[in-house]
């Protein structure tokens, strides 16, 4: 539990932003996909279609190969906070409390970001792997072999769902020598304390969606995702599984299909009496990849292309100089005769 003098509470509240209370009420209708199933690619391409979202089960990654990176980021949290700040401030990757990006967003969330690509150098990622256990660093990299494994396979359902023909056209890009995929580690800890002062619901990290092509994550048992249903306004609580992991649609693929599949908006609150850890995958393509909509299916639908040609490193640029908020492929949108 943190502790903190009222002065000190009051302050941390001034920073970190709060709903007031609401009843969100927890979605029953997330779907479920079999990854042994025939059927996957159509279950996938729907709930893609539908949700941008998604949960799946029999992903072949062992749950004490989760659970070992869970408690080895906890012990590392749970460090002194001078301890911890010797991995940071972020340059994007190392460690990072309440502060998300660089244009004022704010919440009640500390992290680990790392680089998963060896051959892309990061000081911050190698000093905290070097001041930590070996054990710790084993943790980390079995956890991305495995979950990247996941993230592919996924991408390669996506395509065979839509009729590509070319199955790793997006899965390619994530086994790229040079991808720019990462790994986020987000703490929540409990916060009734500040809760109870607060008259509200804190936000431990704001409504967004991710840039990449796709996220995998996986949370301790401890419920606080909730997503953006498609009407745009309503949201919605994601019941927690720990055994399974959650895949959200990001920009990048919402682009690739020329707007087939759209990013989904979600953000986490914070719970009163227990933390939360969530261990997110982003699955990205090499910095100068060009993020197209694929001819092919600009063919199959006869379709013109929505969205203007650019690289991955910057549409990361703009997105990351961005508030969470915003609306970030609207600088990429192609203007219609009537705008």
């Amino acid at each position: 539990m943190v502790v903190l003098s009222q002065q000190a509470t009051l302050n941390e509240l001034f920073h970190i932003n709060k709903y007031k209370p609401t009843n969100h009420h927890v979605f029953k209708g997330v779907p479920e996909v079999d990854l042994s199933d025939p059927d996957a690619k159509t279950q996938i391409v729907n709930a893609c279609i539908e949700f941008g979202f998604f949960k799946v089960i029999n992903h072949h990654v062992p749950l004490d190969l989760m659970t070992n990176l869970e408690n080895e980021t906890l012990k590392f949290f749970g460090q002194p906070q001078i301890e911890k700040e010797k991995a940071g401030p972020p340059d994007p990757f190392g460690y990072g409390s309440k502060t998300i990006g660089t244009k004022g967003d704010v919440g009640w969330v500390e992290y680990l970001l790392l680089n998963t690509n060896p051959d892309v150098v990061s000081l911050k990622s190698l000093q905290l792997l070097q001041q930590n256990t070996k054990k710790f660093r084993c943790a980390v990299e079995d956890y991305i072999v495995g979950v990247k494994e996941v993230c592919c396979e996924v991408l390669e359902l996506i395509a065979d769902g839509l009729g590509i023909k070319q199955r790793n056209v997006f899965s390619k890009m994530v086994r790229d020598e040079k991808s720019d995929s990462c790994l986020r580690v987000n703490h929540y800890a409990a916060c009734g304390e500040l809760q109870a002062l607060s008259g509200g619901n804190l936000i431990g990290f704001g409504e967004h969606t991710d840039p990449q092509i796709i996220s995998v994550l996986r949370s301790n048992n401890i419920s606080g995702l909730q997503i953006c249903l498609r009407d745009g306004s309503s949201w919605v609580s994601i019941p927690p599984d720990h055994t399974s992991f959650f895949i959200s649609v990001g920009d990048s693929l919402q682009v690739m299909t020329n707007g087939g599949l759209k990013s989904v908006k979600h953000r986490v609150m914070t719970d009163t009496n227990m933390s939360r850890l969530s261990m997110i995958y982003f699955g990205g393509p090499p910095l100068n990849e060009k993020i197209v909509p694929l001819p092919s299916i600009l063919v199959s639908k006869e379709e013109q292309s929505l969205y203007k040609e650019f690289t991955w490193r910057e549409y990361k640029n703009a997105a990351y100089k961005s508030r969470l908020s915003y609306n970030r492929l609207s600088l990429f949108e192609k203007k219609t005769a009537s705008q």
